[in-house]
């Protein structure tokens, strides 16, 4: 098991777990088992476990803490929980088999209007890019930037553009996008900047499902083209 390098304190109310700094599935994969763990038995004060693509935030309630331990800091007595857990994980944790989801995408028109741009970057025909980022299999690093945007690594090297030097205004929900090493989703029409290359009419976000946001992090997506330019 890679076991976080560190534990810092975010805030009064929060501690990171810290791994090297690099997008790394071996990482994501550790982050993932640990917060399996941590909620699998969670710690009476914890509120929420957030991963990320090389750390782990763990928020809690300092109050309550306090009043079930008296003598310690929220703070301590929630780290040395977290190496005491470390200490048994780094003993015992089983890979989970990833959940797969399949996203279909129409590619190009006025639902992708940089594709052409992608394929000039990249040296590519708009064919050959939409095969080479349909063919790919992604793996949700983190959810962020908004409610339900999941970071998704995996990405060909071929196909890899960076953001658009003046960002849209508007961008679509759905709407499928490059940016450097990276794909996304946008889950709701707000302002972006990466690569629209397509669009999905699969809902992403909604405020009233368990859990709101579709993806998660650890899944694996493959973009399946339903029309093509």
């Amino acid at each position: 098991m890679l076991l976080p390098q560190r534990i810092y304190q975010l805030s009064e109310k929060a501690l990171t777990l810290a791994w090297e700094t690099r997008i790394d599935p071996d990482i994501s994969a550790q982050v993932r088992r640990v917060q399996r763990e941590i909620l699998a038995q969670p710690f009476p004060g914890l509120t929420e476990v957030v991963p990320a693509y090389a750390s782990l935030t763990v928020f809690y309630d300092p109050v309550l803490i306090r009043k079930n331990h008296p003598g310690q800091t929220a703070t301590s007595w929630v780290e040395n929980w977290l190496r005491q857990q470390m200490h048994t994980l780094a003993q015992d944790l089983a890979a989970v088999k990833p959940r797969r989801v399949d996203i279909p995408v129409c590619y190009g028109g006025d639902l992708g209007p940089d594709l052409a741009e992608v394929a000039h970057h990249c040296g590519l025909s708009p064919e050959a890019v939409i095969e080479q980022h349909s063919q790919a299999v992604y793996q949700v690093y983190m959810l962020g930037f908004v409610p339900g945007f999941a970071y998704m690594g995996g990405l060909p090297e071929s196909l890899h553009t960076p953001r658009k030097m003046t960002p849209r205004a508007q961008v679509a929900a759905g709407s499928v996008g490059i940016a450097g090493a990276q794909t996304g989703i946008y889950p709701m029409t707000i302002p972006g900047g990466w690569q629209i290359i397509g669009r999905t009419a699969l809902p992403l976000f909604h405020i009233s499902h368990t859990p709101p946001a579709l993806l998660q992090a650890g899944d694996e997506i493959r973009f399946i083209p339903v029309y093509s330019l």
